[in-house]
């Protein structure tokens, strides 16, 4: 990949199935917060100044760097760093990036992800929101493939909940996908999800199940249940999938062998990778961890200039 226009580097986000403009706002956002705006200063106090880079680096100043894996993983977001970089370097001169790995590819310590070379001062204004960035998804790639090794064979694939960082959404989700996992509903409106309070204002897990299948006939319904009549019961009313929440691994085994072909089984409630083995066993489609989204650690990723 060698970038070095702002058109090329849109086109490479929706290559990766993203939109550029959404994606655009949220780097935007991270920009402006970056620059002291979004309530971060009060007004009228250098807000949308790099004020070390302005006193230290003259204006015409280029420098090149490399983005840098710090330890191994799954890398995750490299259009959306492409586009970063883009952003903030096109109105200040000729730019050029070109990177060294895609994402889904495995990195080691010390791989070089992507070199830049661009004006110096739009670079380190540009380096914190690309790193955070990148270091977030690949988290989120590594900490899914993890799971995807561990279900290996068996039949079970991983998938992400709604438990993701407010605004960052399709980005973690994207990174899941690159890590091999399966994304869950994107929002509220594009899949039905009946929980316990669903159940408890609807007067009953059939009668809630019923209820939405009234109101939107068309859309998938998944239900979660905690027994095993509660699951015979949805899927005997009709639904489309079961969640079956913090259930053993013998109750998930009876379930899924009563019912299987007449629904898609999903295992959920406190899993780690450590026991991807057992649920699989059980049977299950899909186990939901929405830890890779909430709880995973940065891979470190840093930008080391030229001398």
């Amino acid at each position: 990949m060698i970038v070095s226009t702002l058109e090329a580097a849109r086109e490479l986000v929706r290559e990766a199935g993203l939109d550029p403009e959404a994606v655009t706002l949220i780097i935007n956002e991270a920009l402006d917060e970056d620059l002291g705006g979004r309530g971060v200063l009060p007004a009228g106090t250098g807000a949308g100044v790099d004020v070390t880079s302005e006193a230290t680096i003259p204006a015409e100043a280029t420098a090149t760097g490399d983005f840098v894996a710090r330890r191994p993983g799954t890398i995750a977001g490299m259009p959306v760093v492409a586009l970063t970089l883009a952003l903030v370097l096109s109105p200040a001169g000729p730019f050029s990036l070109t990177a060294g790995v895609k994402d889904g590819d495995q990195v080691a310590r010390g791989d070089v992800l992507l070199t830049v070379t661009g004006n110096t001062r739009a670079l380190l204004r540009a380096e914190r929101v690309a790193l955070n960035l990148v270091t977030m998804m690949s988290g989120v790639a590594t900490a899914t493939r993890a799971w995807v090794s561990a279900l290996s064979g068996t039949g079970t694939r991983v998938r992400d909940s709604r438990k993701t960082i407010p605004g960052l959404r399709i980005l973690q989700k994207y990174a899941v996908r690159v890590g091999g996992g399966v994304n869950h509903r994107m929002s509220l409106a594009d899949a039905a999800l009946i929980k316990d309070n669903h159940v408890i204002a609807a007067g009953g897990v059939v009668e809630a199940y019923r209820a939405v299948r009234r109101a939107f006939p068309d859309i998938t319904v998944q239900v979660e249940v905690t027994t095993r009549d509660q699951a015979v019961a949805v899927v005997d009313a009709g639904a489309d999938e079961v969640l079956l929440d913090n259930m053993s691994a013998e109750e998930m085994t009876e379930v899924v062998r009563q019912l299987k072909g007449r629904a898609r089984f999903e295992a959920s409630g406190g899993l780690t990778v450590e026991d991807a083995a057992e649920v699989a066993a059980t049977g299950v489609d899909f186990v939901a961890v929405g830890a890779i989204t909430h709880s995973s650690p940065i891979l470190d990723v840093a930008l080391d200039l030229h001398s």
